[in-house]
């Protein structure tokens, strides 16, 4: 004969979270250790962090603190900021977070944390069931725990925010030179892309590139409604290469990119990028703003009609 599964309310189990669902699970820590598959020993209950009480802390096999936040009732703001605190507090490396029910937006800070700092940070759903006349049994779900893959990939997020805040920097130091010495540029604001750019004509753009090694100046040629356009402008230019380059005082790139349908005339700076240090940044700027100027001055008597 098979049994029923039939779910138990949890205040039909443990009345007072406090009272009864604390001291309940410090004498009964096996079940959450197995739930998460980690080891917590000497769970105590109630121990301060700062003016505030943890209801339970524990200690993982390498002897660093793991705080336990647990509710008999649906996930909320408060708890959230309770274990946030805690663990601050405390100096944990776990973070745990028991509710009898979660909800989406909580889910999702959970998996934020574990992506975006090193510690652990575990959500899990509390449930009592019974078979029959069974005595009542908990059942902890997981939810959403830390995993290698999700610090990966807040790793990678982090890696990108503080590129994008370097490039951004970069720009807005590049633009102060660039806008003391042409009006090129006048009407461009920083960003973080890799390129900053302005329209000289329908077809043509003037971009300032940026790597994290190297940086570069281009005429970029491509419009893309009339693309044929962009190899004819292209040749007529090349057909003047040897008077250009002349004009600008060093070889250029040429590259007519036929296959990514632009083209583009460029410079590149090998003085460094928005990975050098700071403290060289203004050799780059200086370096890149004198090749535009050279640049825009060698291409303006040939693309005047471009």
């Amino acid at each position: 004969m098979i049994g029923k599964i039939e779910r138990v309310k949890l205040r039909d189990v443990w009345k007072h979270e406090a009272l009864d669902l604390t001291t309940w699970l410090r004498d009964n820590i096996d079940y959450l250790s197995d739930a998460i598959s980690l080891n917590i020993s000497n769970p105590e209950i109630e121990q301060a962090a700062g003016s505030f009480k943890v209801d339970i802390v524990g200690e993982d096999d390498s002897g660093n603190p793991v705080v336990i936040e647990n509710q008999l009732e649906k996930s909320n703001h408060e708890h959230l900021g309770k274990l946030i605190t805690y663990l601050v507090a405390i100096g944990a490396k776990t973070a745990i977070w028991i509710v009898s029910e979660s909800r989406a937006e909580h889910i999702a800070s959970i998996s934020w944390l574990n992506q975006s700092f090193s510690e652990d940070f575990y959500l899990l759903k509390l449930e009592a069931i019974k078979i029959g006349d069974s005595a009542p049994a908990p059942l902890f779900n997981l939810i959403v725990g830390p995993s290698e893959e999700g610090k990966e990939v807040g790793k990678v997020k982090k890696e990108r925010s503080d590129r994008q805040q370097s490039i951004e920097k970069f720009w807005t130091q590049l633009l102060v030179v660039a806008k003391s010495k042409s009006n090129l540029h006048a009407n461009i604001s920083p960003s973080n892309h890799s390129y900053i750019g302005t329209r000289y004509s329908k077809y043509l753009i003037f971009n300032y590139r940026v790597k994290k090694d190297e940086a570069m100046v281009e005429l970029y040629i491509y419009c893309k409604e009339k693309e044929e356009e962009n190899i004819k402008i292209f040749e007529q230019l090349e057909n003047e290469k040897d008077s250009i380059e002349e004009s600008f005082g060093d070889s250029l790139i040429w590259d007519s990119k036929e296959k990514h349908r632009a083209c583009s005339i460029r410079k590149i700076i090998l003085e460094g990028g928005y990975g050098s240090a700071e403290s060289g940044w203004p050799e780059i700027h200086s370096s890149m703003v004198d090749a535009m100027i050279r640049l825009e001055k060698a291409l303006k008597p040939h693309i005047s009609k471009a």
